[in-house]
């Protein structure tokens, strides 16, 4: 079993900044990505951020130049830097971690972040 632990969220004003982290523990090998996934109310859950074992990221269009994703393989650690955060990005974000073969998605229990003034 997999558990992952989430921990960063909170309530920051417009402009403000956050760091998100995930750890993950347990029976788990092989990672092939970790990820931040968003959902805000009455919106499907969508991609923030996701950085595969090489180091190859990929962004949503909507947080490219203010969202950095980073990890730490030897902790299975992933890491969100949201920078100048706008009240859009308010949602609760989930940890996503892909891993084994065939590939298997576990997911964090989610940690809000709200964006007001």
């Amino acid at each position: 079993q997999v558990q992952l632990v989430e921990s960063g969220g909170g309530l920051v004003q417009p402009g403000g900044s956050l760091r998100l982290s995930c750890s993950a523990s347990g029976r788990i090998f092989n990672i092939n990505a970790m990820g931040w996934y968003r959902q805000a109310p009455g919106k499907q859950r969508e991609l923030v951020a996701a950085i595969t074992s090489t180091g190859s990221t990929n962004y949503a269009d909507s947080v490219k130049g203010r969202f950095t994703i980073s990890s730490d393989n030897a902790k299975n650690t992933v890491y969100l830097q949201m920078n100048t955060l706008k009240p859009e990005d308010t949602a609760v974000y989930y940890c996503n971690v892909r891993y084994g073969f065939p590939l298997i998605d576990s997911w964090g229990q989610g940690t809000q972040v709200t964006v007001s003034a």
